[in-house]
Order: structure tokens, then sequence, then C-alpha cells
């Protein structure tokens, strides 16, 4: 399969290239070091990625982002983040690369844990997470030719538990690899709307 790795250079990026590169063609996509640049908060740069690539049998995405503020703090322009990155962003993805995906591929998004397990400050990443996570089982029903949509959501990897730990208190990390293996089960089985949960 050709395979589309948004956020390929990333923590759970690079594992999932590490993953599926020995049985698959990956091209690598990001705002640096890839085979293709993409700000997947710019339908324009989503555009112009596809337009690049071609066809493709298969798009994940380990990408998007979101501000970590309370909720007293949480401001409509500092909430955009998590709207325009983490969940436009990835729907868009889907939207713009419906026909660039062969008949019978898939997308696979990013949700996470925050969703399912609140953190403090986490309120609009899991807002976001959640947007995904129902647009993925809505759009299951009726996507064309075949295409499957599943997504998966990973808790804090282990490989970012000393930058990113602090957020997430008495949760036990998960190591990178095992959360790529939910990216492979979407890409190389037959399920869609499905939620892949990875939190132990």
């Amino acid at each position: 399969m050709r395979i589309l790795v948004v956020g390929a250079s990333g923590t759970i990026g690079a594992n999932i290239v590490k993953q599926l590169e020995s049985k698959h063609d990956i091209i690598r996509a990001g705002r640096n070091g890839a085979d293709v640049s993409v700000d997947i908060m710019s339908p324009d740069s989503i555009a112009s990625m596809y337009e690049t690539t071609g066809h493709v049998d298969a798009v994940i995405n380990a990408s998007g982002g979101a501000n970590f503020r309370t909720v007293s703090e949480l401001t409509p322009a500092w909430n955009e983040k998590g709207i325009e990155s983490k969940l436009k962003g990835q729907l868009n993805l889907v939207l713009i690369g419906q026909d660039y995906m062969r008949d019978g591929g898939s997308f696979t998004l990013t949700t996470g844990v925050m969703m399912d397990d609140p953190i403090p400050m986490g309120a609009s990443a899991a807002m976001a997470n959640g947007g995904v996570r129902a647009f993925v089982k809505a759009a299951s029903i009726e996507m064309p030719r075949g295409i499957r949509i599943n997504s998966v959501s990973p808790n804090i990897a282990e490989e970012s538990w000393d930058r990113l730990g602090n957020y997430f208190p008495g949760f036990t990390p998960v190591p990178a690899a095992k959360v790529a293996r939910a990216y492979v089960k979407s890409v190389e089985g037959a399920q869609t709307g499905q939620n892949y949960d990875v939190y132990q």
C-alpha cells in the first residue's frame, strides 16, 4: 500500500512509520523533515499536499494540537488551536482527501485519553478529541467506495513522559510502539467507525 503518514517525525508518528515501512510504501508528511510539507490548519496546504502525493491507499494522521489552559483561563482565542488543528485539521484531511483515496482505502485519525479520563487544563483538547471520535463514527456509515475510517486514542506515551508527565498525574504511560500497533490494526484490518483505545 501507499500510505501517507502526517506527523511522521513525531513520537508516535515515527513509531508508526517504523512498523509499516518494511511492508508498505510510506510517504512522510509534516512541517519539517518530511517527504512532503503540510500544515493541517490550512485547507490550502492540505490540498497542496494531496496534489503532490497523488492517490494513496491509506492516510494516517498523528499530528494536531491544542492549548492547555484551565476553563477559567480558556478564552475563545486560546480554544481556537484545538478547533483549527486537532479537530478541523483532521476532518479536513478526510474531506479534502476523499478524492485522492483509492477504493477500499482508509483514514486513521487521532483522538486521546483526555476525552475519557479528564485532566486539569485538558478541556480544549478533550473537546477536539471527542469531536473527532464522533465524526469518525458518523462518517463511517457513508464513506464512499468502500473507504474505511477509524481513530486511535492514545494515553500519554512513555517517550513523552519527561516532557508532559506533569499534565497527567497518576497516569501510567504506554510505549509509543504499542500505540503505533493500533494504527497498523486500523490500516491493515477490516473494521471501520472504530476508536481504538490504547490506555494501558
